[in-house]
């Protein structure tokens, strides 16, 4: 959860990141080639890059998605004096870690409910001690934040949603759950502007309230206009290859990633 006295940080050290060729299945396919990062809780980054760079690997590999293979280099999460290394744990572990992705493209899961699901999620860890009554108070007034009609909860999880209305329920997650490590997986694709402006600014204010750190992943600036990041890195062909303030995603928009 995000309240806690001792901030953490996302260490990734030369991180090599495989999966399944498309054009050989029975072969591998080396997408991140040594990447290093180190993003800390009260810290906002950005990660540009061309289609294909690695992007969505990247979070995909932090994550723990079984299609994603680590062939080398580390992903540890450091809190005080303690490390642990997390290449080995599987998706669920991270998440009880404090970890939270939201997809590109988020799946439908018909027949679970988002109230049944979030319920179930807080009742395991054990954390929050509510009734139902106070939990869906919170839900609802989360949902009116993002503009999502209640029934939503009812609903089969992404069942039948627009590809914007699904973006926003993957923030309604995240405030919900209140992970310490949020990846954003090209949050702003698909959304028009108003609704691009609504997520952004149910972001800034989880981040103004509990300080995580967060990850986002686009292929264009235009959120980071509504959302200011600390750090900017720029993605290419698997390694981070120039790192720089938020006025480098601004100039790469400008002249492209050629340029770097």
């Amino acid at each position: 959860m995000a309240t806690k006295s001792s901030k953490s940080s996302l260490i990734i050290k030369n991180l090599h990141v495989e999966t399944e060729d498309k054009t050989n299945r029975q072969s591998k396919k080396e997408i991140l080639k040594g990447l290093d990062l180190e993003i800390k809780e009260g810290e906002i980054h950005a990660i540009m890059g061309p289609n294909g760079s690695g992007k969505s690997t990247l979070l995909n590999a932090l994550m723990g998605h079984p299609n994603y293979q680590i062939s080398g280099g580390t992903i540890q999460l450091k809190t005080g004096d303690k490390t642990k290394k997390l290449n080995d744990l599987k998706a669920d572990e991270r998440s009880n870690l404090g970890l939270f992705m939201a997809f590109q493209h988020p799946i439908e899961v018909p027949g679970l409910s988002f109230l049944h699901m979030l319920r179930t999620i807080k009742n395991l860890k054990g954390t929050e001690k509510q009734s139902l009554e106070e939990l869906l108070e919170e839900l609802k007034i989360e949902l009116k934040k993002l503009k999502i009609d209640e029934k939503a909860l009812e609903r089969g999880i992404n069942e039948g949603f627009s590809g914007g209305e699904k973006k926003k329920l993957e923030i309604f997650q995240m405030k919900v759950l209140k992970p310490n490590f949020i990846l954003l997986d090209e949050i702003d694709s698909g959304l028009d502007i108003d609704a691009l402006k609504i997520v952004a600014e149910n972001i800034k204010e989880f981040f103004k309230k509990y300080s995580p750190a967060i990850i986002i992943v686009t292929h264009y600036a235009r959120i980071l206009k509504f959302i200011e990041p600390h750090k900017v890195h720029i993605l290419s062909d698997g390694k981070i290859i120039k790192s720089g303030g938020k006025s480098l995603a601004h100039i790469t928009e400008k002249h492209g990633y050629e340029k770097n």
